[in-house]
């Protein structure tokens, strides 16, 4: 983990969220989304919760909110949605590994992401901070030990997958926006576990996996966890302090795989993971299963290859200006395993009796 910023050392804020402000939050109900929300509640803002038309919303159920329904792909919904707010916080987009239909990913990510900025122009909205992902970062160095930065450009060569790709591209339409005279801050959240994680995402998938005895081993990878609310507050302190045009990751604890099990064991109390697969192998297993189950049998791949790739890959990440310049701090990974242990637990993602935590109990 980077050493932590203070307050004292963060940029003065340029804007000031005030009480009453209308802010909206594009995929409001999600697990990230859901997370600003609260952050923005607790601020006093009037939030206006832009939601998918046939979407999930329970995360957003006890929340004094205002929810509008909106898809991004359509211009005229989202200017209606936006309408009347100061402040924009957009985090709807497709994240996933693998989907039946791909155009989906750069329909969403891409095109709704120009129609959020266009929209935000149009009525007058002071500021946009948009959810981007430390998957469009270059990540070169990592496999010696050396986290990558925001400065780190990825070969686009290495880009795999829809998501990656369609981000990527959103991402430099943020920027060109900007480079125009939208003031748009970027927020690179790296991997987030918390409560509310109702899919699961990617990362709360290796907790479920795990309290459901699915991961019978691991590969020598390493990723940077960080607790949802936190990286929920790194968005609000990116809307004040954050420079228009410039990225910011949001990230916590750097830890190997090896490491993350062994905090899920010591939380909950069930058996440790101890084997170790070579990444070949689980690179073999994504290949066969995103063709037979994903191009043959048209189904969601049991390991798509995307998720494949990136268990090989270690993404460590230094999240040094966020903490320098907004003054981002961030529990340490063992409160956000916890928290989305819990959450998972008492929502029912346990499958069996017998893999019920015992640990956690006494917590």
């Amino acid at each position: 983990m980077t050493p932590a910023g203070t307050a004292d050392e963060a940029s003065p804020p340029v804007v000031g969220l005030r009480a009453g402000d209308r802010v909206a939050v594009t995929g409001a109900a999600g697990f990230i989304g859901s997370a600003v929300v609260r952050q923005l509640l607790e601020r006093g803002a009037s939030v206006v919760a832009v939601v998918e038309p046939s979407g999930d919303r329970r995360n957003l159920d006890d929340l004094d909110v205002e929810r509008r329904s909106a898809d991004v792909r359509d211009a005229g919904s989202v200017r209606r949605a936006l309408d009347g707010c100061r402040f924009v916080f957009h985090g709807a987009a497709v994240y996933g590994f693998w989907a039946p239909r791909p155009s989906i990913f750069y329909e969403v990510n891409i095109h709704g992401t120009r129609n959020v900025l266009a929209a935000a122009e149009a009525v007058g909205c002071e500021r946009v901070v948009y959810t981007s992902t430390v998957g469009t970062l270059g990540l070169e160095g990592t496999s010696r030990g050396i986290p990558a930065t925001e400065d780190c450009a990825a070969d686009v060569a290495h880009l795999y997958g829809h998501y990656k790709r369609s981000k990527y591209v959103a991402e430099h339409e943020v920027l060109r926006a900007a480079a125009q005279g939208s003031p748009v801050v970027l927020v690179l959240p790296t991997f987030p576990l918390g409560p509310r994680d109702r899919r699961p995402t990617p990362t709360g998938k290796v907790v479920v996996d795990y309290l459901n005895g699915r991961i019978p081993g691991y590969v020598d990878t390493a990723m940077n966890v960080v607790h949802v609310d936190d990286l929920a507050f790194g968005h609000l302190l990116a809307l004040e302090r954050g420079q228009v045009g410039r990225s910011y990751i949001l990230g916590g604890e750097n830890l190997p795989m090896r490491d993350l099990l062994h905090l899920l064991a010591e939380v909950t109390g069930l058996p440790a993971v101890s084997r170790r697969f070579p990444g070949a192998l689980a690179l073999a297993a994504g290949a066969i299963s995103e063709t037979v189950e994903g191009r043959l049998l048209r189904r969601h791949p049991s390991v798509p290859l995307e998720a494949a790739r990136m268990s090989a890959t270690t993404m460590i990440f230094d999240d040094s200006r966020a903490r320098s310049e907004l003054g981002y701090t961030s529990r340490p990974a063992v409160a956000a395993v916890e928290d989305s242990t819990r959450w998972f637990v008492d929502n029912g993602y346990t499958a069996s009796p017998r893999r019920r935590p015992t640990a956690l109990q006494q917590r």
